[in-house]
């Protein structure tokens, strides 16, 4: 027989789609009011950023973002399209390609990173002690250790210009 979740797992479930929802929802509306393009744009633009070689194939940025292969396809149409970006065939794979930040990509994503970390004190930082934070970060990585091969990305610093990992 299998078991079914408690009422208090049910509960916390229910409130981490929720705050996750809403945060992200109050974030997107912050970066709007700034004057910036989505999150996506950001992830995508900080993923790219942090490779090597500041390019990665798309279905590696795919992975990294935990966003649909459509929706990747559609926001490195969008990044190329405004220059943040460019796509290069592989040279040693003629059908595959790569996806390479831009100086332009690299200014944005910088710059978009001001609005961003505010909005993270805003929503988090300011209403969490820095132990209740260790304390709620720890509860997470347990929960994303029963994911299979999810890998999360380490700690951010926002007191750094641009996280890094």
């Amino acid at each position: 027989m299998k078991r079914k979740p408690s009422t208090e797992a049910t509960s916390a479930w229910i409130r981490l789609m929720r705050v996750q929802s809403r945060v992200l929802d109050c974030v997107e509306q912050d970066l709007k009011k700034a004057g910036y393009p989505p999150l996506a744009w950001y992830d995508a633009l900080l993923e790219l950023s942090r490779a090597p070689s500041g390019e990665l194939r798309p279905v590696e940025l795919e992975r990294q973002m935990l966003i649909p292969q459509y929706s990747t396809s559609r926001l490195i149409d969008r990044l190329v399209d405004e220059g943040l970006a460019s796509r290069r065939e592989c040279k040693i794979d003629k059908r595959g390609q790569f996806v390479e930040i831009t100086e332009a990509g690299r200014e944005l994503q910088k710059r978009m990173w001001g609005a961003y970390s505010a909005a993270i004190e805003k929503y988090v930082g300011s209403k969490l002690s820095d132990a209740d934070a260790v304390k709620l970060s720890g509860l997470l990585d347990r929960l994303g250790c029963s994911c299979g091969e999810m890998k999360l990305p380490p700690v951010v610093n926002v007191n750094e210009t641009t996280p890094s990992r």
